[in-house]
């Protein structure tokens, strides 16, 4: 066990390096001058050249590439082209923000997957099932920016219970829950109905098993079989996919943070995208990368304490 630890340890090392070769050589080979985005053209070669040594953008990208993930692992991402100020804090800032909004939408999509998922399996050949199944087909049709606008239509401009936007820190206490709320939903609601399904045939399977056979032959019921044997074992395919629906909340939160105000990430990486401030867009595409990596690494962790037949595997 501590074996394999070690092996995953070293595999997402190597996968943090590889990704940032990709990602910083992608965005340096892209058309397009940043100093000449900032000067506009009709400045003359002169100011622009003048502007691409300050920023530091003439030189050749290997050395580049070294001076930045040199700087990004102890903690300096770099001036931003745009502002001229360092990137550190205002990518820590946006993604505190992004990281409590996609904890939001997670508790939220599990608190709705696992209930929806597991009734759906065990009344699957009940009118009860196919409704349940139904709820959650539904849910995966809609898309996040509409149900955060669905949304606001009704708590916030017709009940006006929640804020329509905006953003409150945690040390706000009720004003950041209360912010909070309406974009954690939106996008929980989606993911949660996706993670319902495969809630659902996880559940499906282990009923299946002949462990589960042999729990009502010892004289389990149905429903007791399923807490004591049946749960535990439906988790571990739930929880992996849990962690690849974590990545599909990144994505999510892009949308949802503009449709709801929010500045985290996703309207910071909008802003940089537009200024063409590739050093920018590099400390934040890094910086997800890194985050979705870290969470499949602690699901890879965590698995075989939920079923031990994987630690004996190992």
């Amino acid at each position: 066990m501590l074996l394999k630890a070690i092996r995953r340890l070293g595999l997402f090392v190597l996968t943090v390096l590889v990704a940032s070769v990709v990602v910083f050589f992608l965005l340096g080979i892209l058309p397009g001058d940043p100093a000449r985005a900032q000067l506009g053209l009709q400045a003359s070669e002169e100011r622009v050249q003048a502007l691409r040594e300050q920023l530091g953008v003439d030189r050749p990208l290997p050395v580049r590439y070294v001076e930045w993930i040199t700087g990004f692992f102890t903690g300096d991402m770099g001036m931003s082209y745009a502002t001229r100020s360092p990137v550190a804090p205002q990518v820590l800032d946006a993604l505190q923000v992004t990281l409590l909004l996609v904890l939001g939408g997670i508790v939220v999509a599990i608190l709705i997957a696992l209930p929806l998922g597991i009734l759906a399996a065990v009344r699957h050949n009940r009118p009860a099932g196919a409704v349940f199944s139904a709820i959650s087909q539904l849910g995966i049709s809609v898309p996040n920016f509409l149900a955060g606008l669905l949304l606001i239509a009704i708590f916030a401009v017709a009940l006006g219970w929640l804020p329509s936007g905006g953003w409150a820190p945690p040390e706000a206490g009720a004003e950041f829950l209360r912010r909070l709320a309406l974009p954690a939903l939106a996008l929980g609601l989606v993911n949660g109905a996706i993670l319902s399904r495969y809630t659902r045939a996880a559940v499906l399977e282990v009923m299946r098993e002949d462990f589960m056979r042999t729990a009502r032959a010892k004289g389990f019921t149905a429903r007791q079989a399923l807490v004591r044997h049946g749960l535990r074992n439906a988790l571990v395919p739930v929880v992996t996919v849990t962690s690849v629906e974590f990545a599909n909340l990144i994505i999510g939160a892009v949308v949802i943070e503009t449709v709801f105000v929010i500045p985290g990430l996703g309207s910071t990486l909008i802003r940089a995208v537009a200024n063409r401030d590739l050093i920018m867009i590099q400390a934040i595409v890094m910086c997800v990368v890194i985050l979705v990596l870290v969470v499949n690494l602690l699901v890879d962790l965590i698995r075989p304490v939920i079923d031990p037949r994987l630690r004996s595997a190992a």
